[in-house]
């Protein structure tokens, strides 16, 4: 077993005053000193990868994650949306690979990283190829809405990373095109996800395929218990990492909410376009149903916009994200499948058509925007019947979301409203009174009646 001295020789730490460096934001406050990607002696393919991308200083979980990952530790760890996460788990394992070469084996990969959506594992897949550019790796997602086929094509040519999500390796698994006994590296990105969207038992069973002697590194947004279990299961003498408190969001993000009814919410959207002249712009809805009526209700407008959800074929949602990246179209809609894992330059607005059912996800929505220290606007509109899921938000972020009323569209408070309604209710003795007239009406009805009988 290697001294501490000895590790500290072989992987160099070099620290760099603040005042002699060039980077945006301070990643180490507490000490006065940044970390940079060439401090720590990576392979020449890698560091020109990073070079080329841009990649200077790194920032707090690269930092804490990269040293002990490369060192084959076993880790979990709490991260963002948005703070450079992927080069956290990436970068280590790409060294080590290249630290061991192996030749490649048609069907049997050497790193595994599971993901919870499609969209995610493409992205993982362009930004991880990036930084292997320059070394005889192959890198291969594993997703469903496309054919098998190609997927079974590239199986057999031999992949070195496999980045899946966890139903379609099952099916491959099934249909025999992939070993998964020569995995050394396992990443688990966007656990607490997965474990939302129900792949605990599909992540379970494909990990027993692996080798019990693995590098197994847990990423998730959010460290609940569910999270610490499945670590306990998977992991072996692991590492916890944590850069942020448990659902922090970024602070260069504004909060915004527009108090309007359920039915005018598309037209107060398309205004708010037009007043504020937004141009990039996410918007969520909670279900299919919903996207696809704003979608109708944006076309009068002439607004050039696109749909991307779970009805879509993966080639539809492939090329809405592409012309949205591009500035080919004004406006996404999309559901919570596209919640994680777009990385989309200079996003100013994600709006919140219809608040999410749990809190915690809108932590992953408004993670599209305020990115690398720009800034971004988080903006709802709120339904009277919303107001609760708001304030459950404003809890678990910490702070108030403003409230701007826009004439025409605003609509009375739900409390105020129940509250007027509980006062009219409350007087027993109008009531009584009120049924003693009735009597009295009746029997005087009654009388009348009578009267008229007797003059026939």
């Amino acid at each position: 077993m290697q001294s501490v001295s000895q590790n500290r020789q072989k992987f160099p730490i070099i620290l760099t005053p603040f005042s002699d460096r060039n980077a945006l934001t301070a990643a180490n406050t507490s000490t006065g000193f940044i970390m940079i990607f060439s401090s720590l002696d990576l392979a020449p393919e890698i560091q020109r990868a990073l070079d080329e991308c841009g990649y200077g200083q790194m920032t707090a979980i690269q930092e804490q994650a990269i040293i002990p990952a490369r060192r084959g530790k076993d880790i979990l760890a709490n991260a963002q949306t948005g703070t450079g996460k992927t080069a956290a788990f990436a970068l280590p394992v790409l060294q080590q690979m290249h630290d061991r070469p192996k030749t490649v084996v048609a069907g049997s990969p050497r790193a595994l990283i599971l993901t919870p959506t499609r969209e995610l594992a493409e992205q993982l897949t362009e930004t991880i190829s990036r930084y292997a550019r320059f070394m005889p790796l192959t890198i291969t997602a594993l997703f469903g809405g496309v054919k098998m086929s190609a997927q079974e094509k590239k199986i057999r040519n031999g992949i070195d990373i496999a980045i899946a999500t966890p139903g379609r390796l099952l099916e491959h698994l099934d249909q025999g095109s992939i070993n998964l006994s020569s995995v050394e590296f396992v990443v688990l990105d966007e656990a607490d996800r997965m474990l939302d969207m129900g792949f605990i038992t599909d992540v379970q069973t494909l990990l027993e395929k692996t080798p019990k002697k693995r590098q197994t590194l847990l990423f998730s947004a959010t460290i609940s218990q569910p999270v610490k279990a499945l670590a306990g299961k998977l992991l072996t003498n692991h590492q916890l990492i944590s850069v942020a408190k448990q659902n922090a969001i970024a602070d260069t993000v504004e909060h915004v909410a527009y108090p309007v009814a359920e039915h005018q919410k598309a037209e107060l959207f398309v205004s708010l376009l037009e007043q504020h002249n937004w141009f990039k712009v996410l918007v969520f809805t909670s279900t299919r149903a919903q996207a696809d009526e704003l979608m109708t209700k944006l076309k009068p407008a002439k607004i050039k916009a696109a749909i991307c959800h779970g009805d879509k074929s993966q080639g539809a949602r492939r090329r809405a994200i592409a012309d949205f990246k591009a500035d080919k179209i004004q406006v996404l809609v999309a559901t919570e499948v596209a919640a994680r894992g777009l990385d989309i330059q200079d996003l100013d607005h994600v709006v919140n058509f219809n608040l999410p059912y749990l809190p915690e996800d809108y932590v992953h929505r408004i993670g599209r925007t305020g990115r690398a220290g720009n800034r971004g606007q988080a903006i709802s509109f709120v339904s009277r019947e919303e107001e609760r899921a708001l304030n459950n938000i404003e809890r678990l972020i910490g702070e108030p979301v403003k409230r701007i009323k826009v004439p025409g569209y605003s609509v009375g408070s739900r409390d105020t409203i129940l509250n007027k309604l509980s006062e009219r209710s409350r007087p027993a003795k109008s009531n009584k009174a009120s049924q003693t007239k009735i009597e009295h009406n009746k029997k005087s009805k009654s009388r009348k009646r009578v009267k008229k009988k007797k003059t026939r």
